[in-house]
C-alpha cells in the first residue's frame, strides 16, 4: 500500500440537497460559514472560502481546502443545491461533511453519489 504522503487517492462526493429554507439558499454569509463549519468538523484543512451572489438569486461558494475543493451552487427558487466535496488522502471525510451541511441546512433530502478515485486500494483503506 502507498503511504499516506503523495498517495494518489481521494473521495469525491456529487451531492443534491432539497427541500431547503430560500432565504439560508440566498445568504452568502450563512452559507460560506456553514461550508466552513461542515469541513473543518470532516477532518479538511480550509484555506480559503470565496462566494458569488447571482441576480436576482442564488448562490456559489467555493472552499479550496488542503484536502482539494468543495463548492454548493444554490437555486433558491426551487429550495435545492448541489454540492461538490472532493478529499484526497484519508483525514478529511467527505460524506460527513456533506451530511453536516444538510443538517446545517436543514434538510434530511440528500440524494449522494461518492466515487473513489486515484488508486482504488489506497481509497478502499479508509
Amino acid at each position: 500500500m502507498t503511504s499516506e504522503i503523495g498517495a494518489f487517492a481521494g473521495r469525491h462526493v456529487l451531492a443534491e440537497l432539497r427541500s431547503i429554507d430560500p432565504a439560508l439558499l440566498d445568504d452568502p454569509a450563512f452559507l460560506r460559514a456553514a461550508l466552513r463549519v461542515a469541513v473543518t468538523e470532516a477532518g479538511a484543512s480550509v484555506r480559503e472560502v470565496v462566494d458569488h451572489r447571482f441576480e436576482p438569486q442564488g448562490v456559489t461558494v467555493l472552499a479550496l481546502l488542503s484536502e482539494s475543493h468543495a463548492s454548493v451552487h444554490t437555486y433558491p427558487e426551487v429550495g435545492a443545491l448541489f454540492a461538490d466535496v472532493f478529499t484526497c488522502g484519508h483525514q478529511a471525510d467527505p460524506v460527513l461533511a456533506v451530511r453536516l451541511l444538510a443538517a446545517a441546512l436543514g434538510t434530511t433530502a440528500v440524494h449522494m453519489s461518492v466515487v473513489d478515485r486515484g488508486e482504488k486500494d489506497v481509497a478502499a483503506a479508509r
